[in-house]
């Protein structure tokens, strides 16, 4: 099992810079991967009540935490791909992979609901024509991200014959986590054609639900009915705090590992730095 601290990009420390100091911690602290949520303007149940939370971009920050970090894992939970022309985000995701020297994750999904990058602007979609750019961008991500000669031609988006230089720093790709309800047929399909999956129980609330290892091992099984293969896969668990009970959390995490996840994700809400630095130097409840 390895261990995720996931926080978010909104708030008082969302700042590239405060970012960057926070990564730093993570890594002297033995996480493996931070990762960061995903927003134009920062939806959470904290903020609800608050429009004007200050948020920063995504990738700046992770470039700031890349040039204060050497081996932890930089990337997002989860970016909704279809708000993104899937070249552009080629090239972002390629010049951060190079920055960090190999190191990136790139976690996708349809996004929230809620999320006013669709909700208030003219790109607003519905959640099937999210879903269609969802996999036309994955297909183009992986034709560009391959280096060599790509065309495509799908219901939203064509690309004409191009090749993209250079190619990612990690081979084949950029490892590719799915997000999404585990109990959502596209969703397990999606990602088995992938690298990983960040799935959740509850998709008609705002809680994450830990899975009970039995349906860890169902998840594993039905993703290997739709992988070809024996490639490495990733099952990433958790996406919430941390509980109270350390004993209780490390029992848990450790049936999770032995019934197949191969990740722990950890949430730390926004808060203010002292608090945030000091729930990352924790460092990860590891199980064994």
């Amino acid at each position: 099992m390895r261990y995720a601290i996931s926080v978010p990009n909104g708030g008082e420390c969302a700042d590239p810079a405060t970012l960057s100091r926070l990564a730093q911690e993570a890594e002297m602290a033995g996480w493996d991967a931070m990762l960061l949520e995903d927003y134009l303007w920062y939806h959470n149940a904290t903020y609800h009540s608050s429009p004007d939370v200050p948020t920063h971009d995504v990738w700046i920050g992770l470039a700031a935490m890349a040039m204060r970090t050497t081996t932890l894992r930089l990337g997002t939970c989860v970016t909704p791909l279809a708000r993104w022309r899937p070249w552009h985000l080629e090239r972002v995701t390629t010049s951060l992979d190079h920055l960090t020297e190999g190191r990136l994750i790139l976690g996708v999904g349809l996004g929230d609901p809620a999320d006013k990058g669709f909700t208030h602007v003219e790109d607003g979609t519905t959640t099937v024509s999210r879903a269609t750019r969802l996999d036309e961008g994955l297909d183009i991500l992986a034709g560009l991200w391959s280096g060599g000669p790509f065309a495509y031609a799908g219901e939203v988006y064509q690309v004409k014959d191009v090749t993209f230089a250079p190619a990612p720093v990690q081979r084949p790709s950029i490892p590719i986590w799915v997000g999404g309800s585990a109990s959502t047929p596209a969703v397990i399909r999606r990602a088995a054609r992938h690298d990983g999956i960040c799935p959740y129980k509850l998709p008609e609330t705002d809680d994450w639900a830990d899975f009970k290892p039995e349906e860890i091992r169902s998840l594993r099984d039905e993703i290997a009915r739709h992988r070809p293969g024996n490639a490495p896969f990733d099952i990433v668990v958790g996406g919430r705090q941390r509980d109270p009970d350390w004993d209780r959390e490390r029992s848990t995490i450790r049936a999770l590992a032995d019934a197949g996840a191969t990740w722990w994700h950890e949430w730390l809400p926004a808060a203010d730095f002292a608090t945030m630095r000091s729930g990352i130097a924790r460092g990860p409840l590891r199980a064994t």
